[in-house]
């Protein structure tokens, strides 16, 4: 097994500052008055209504140190975090609260509880308090606002960010400054968001075990010791921490899933083409997607209704709107059949997983579901997944790991080496079992509305664990065989979201897996609210934030 490379002092985060050149360092920051967002208020004596400049953006930050440090302030300030990107953005757009009030208390959150879990892991303060300045002007001169105008977001270190160093959780791209946005990064800016920072990843994304030899592993903020997931594992943690509303991410084989199920957040795989990659050197490939997680589906929903829609350089791209997801979610689901998984054909479960997915059965009953057990072959998948993941990935980083062999761990190495030596006939048989994949999973779901499973095979594990070697006695060849309850719904290509459902009798988060039809990805968040709202998981904190 690799060695795993991850930063072992933990209260240290590796965070880095990324600053303009020539400007002074952005202060630590928070509210110079403890929040009341429901009333009205002055503004901060300090700060200009109308046209305020950075420089008394960031000083007025900085004097609004002097009044913080006691116990209700950092509770009251913890609790403004933890408000949702719905009501945040109605209250930046009513002003009751400003961007640069946001701004404030989550980079106050940042510097508290992120030294502890290392989810952000490059931080633009300064460049932040520049847009946010913007955004309070842009407000004052009445300019049409975007649905996300004010709210700070974090984008996981694998999305390109103009201006701002994207390292893909590799040395080689250590001090890699991108010239363009990714299509997320860039529609989020365009709705309003405030980019505040990038968010930890496995390297080039590869395992659902947030680690890298640039920044170290990101800890789960429900035990420290245990694993976030991945790849999506620095977003993940940053929205359970309250550090953003609002956090991007993508998902192959269960990166936008895996750690939502991890941390007690909501993640979401929407359907390929519904978030479209115009620079997909695989255009027509349906394994992976961009998306987003959020700490309730009314905010995935939300933020998804920005990101969403069609792009003409992207061939799968779906030509539906994306304000479609910014519909109310409530659905009445009597007599709606669900199919509740069974063993998906010999995959091992941790009993502690299994025993509290099982619980719900009865809480889609509750809400008028006819739940019956039920599950389609997943053998194509078994065959089409790993030989594509590595075909890609042979694909992506195999001149760069000709060029620089001592980059890349030992996992991804082994990864990109097994796509080299596929042959035609090998991606021909894989590509044959994508296609049985895809018409067994929608012949399936002709019958069943929903198929239902655990996100993930076994709970948070050991951080110093690269990934699992086994689950109830079933050992494992490679380091993705522990995640097949996430990609064997990625060879189906149908959206699926995980949304909290519980923890085990030691406080580990579970999740509960909602897979809808071909892509009916607003159905499937109808009914993750739906449960999300039956059971009230979701609600809770990890007592460091």
């Amino acid at each position: 097994m690799e060695s795993h490379p991850y930063t072992k002092t933990r209260g240290v985060g590796p965070v880095t500052t990324q600053l303009t050149p020539g400007a002074e360092p952005a202060p630590s920051a928070f509210l110079h008055k403890q929040l009341d967002v429901t009333a009205s208020r002055d503004r901060p004596a300090h700060l200009s209504e109308n046209n305020p400049t950075r420089r008394e953006v960031l000083l007025g930050m900085a004097a609004m140190l002097l009044l913080d440090g006691t116990p209700e302030r950092q509770a009251t300030e913890s609790s403004f975090c933890f408000t949702s990107a719905v009501e945040m953005a109605q209250l930046i757009r009513t002003k009751k609260l400003s961007a640069r009030e946001a701004l404030a208390a989550h980079l106050k959150q940042i510097e508290r509880v992120n030294p502890q879990v290392n989810a952000i892991v490059t931080l633009v303060a300064e460049m932040a308090a520049d847009a946010a300045a913007k955004a309070d002007e842009m407000q004052a001169r009445k300019e049409t606002l975007g649905p996300l105008h004010g709210l700070p977001v974090a984008h996981k270190d694998l999305l390109e960010t103009r201006g701002i160093r994207t390292t893909f959780g590799s040395p080689l791209y250590v001090d890699y400054i991108p010239t363009e946005d990714d299509i997320v990064v860039e529609r989020m800016r365009r709705a309003g968001a405030i980019t505040i920072g990038k968010t930890n990843t496995p390297e080039f994304g590869a395992g659902s075990q947030t680690f890298n030899k640039v920044f170290g592993a990101t800890h789960n903020p429900y035990d420290l010791t245990k694993t976030c997931g991945g790849s999506s594992g620095g977003a993940a943690v940053a929205l359970a921490c309250g550090l953003v509303p609002v956090a991007s991410g993508s998902d192959t084989g269960g990166s936008l899933r895996n750690p939502a199920a991890f941390c007690n957040v909501v993640g979401f795989r929407p359907s390929i083409g519904r978030v479209p990659n115009p620079k997909a050197a695989f255009a027509w490939s349906t394994m992976t997607t961009s998306g987003c997680l959020g700490r309730s589906v009314a905010d995935l929903a939300f933020v998804l209704s920005t990101i969403a829609g069609p792009d003409s350089r992207a061939p799968l791209s779906i030509n539906e709107p994306a304000e479609r997801f910014a519909r109310p979610l409530e659905r009445n689901f009597k007599g709606v059949r669900v199919a509740w998984f069974k063993d998906l054909g010999g995959v091992p479960f941790d009993p502690r997983v299994r025993t509290v997915v099982d619980s719900h059965r009865q809480t889609f009953e509750s809400l008028g579901c006819i739940v019956e057990q039920a599950e389609p072959d997943f053998a194509p998948a078994e065959i089409a997944f790993p030989i594509l993941r590595a075909w890609n990935s042979a694909n992506t980083y195999g001149a760069r790991l000709h060029e620089h062999p001592d980059a890349f761990k030992d996992t991804l190495k082994g990864e990109i080496a097994e796509g080299l030596r596929l042959t035609g006939a090998d991606v021909a048989r894989a590509e044959t079992a994508h296609g049985q994949m895809w018409r067994g999973f929608q012949a399936f779901l002709e019958k069943y509305e929903y198929f239902v499973l655990p996100t993930t095979q076994l709970p948070p594990f050991d951080i110093n664990t690269p990934y699992p070697t086994e689950i109830a006695g079933v050992k494992f060849d490679n380091y993705i065989e522990w995640m097949k309850s996430c990609w064997y719904i990625s060879a189906t290509g149908n959206p699926a979201a995980s949304v909290p459902g519980g923890f085990t009798p030691d406080g580990l988060p579970v999740g509960v897996q909602i897979v809808g039809r071909n892509k009916e990805d607003f159905s499937v968040l109808q009914m993750a609210h739906a449960f999300e709202h039956a059971t009230g998981f979701g609600k809770k904190r990890p007592a460091i934030a």
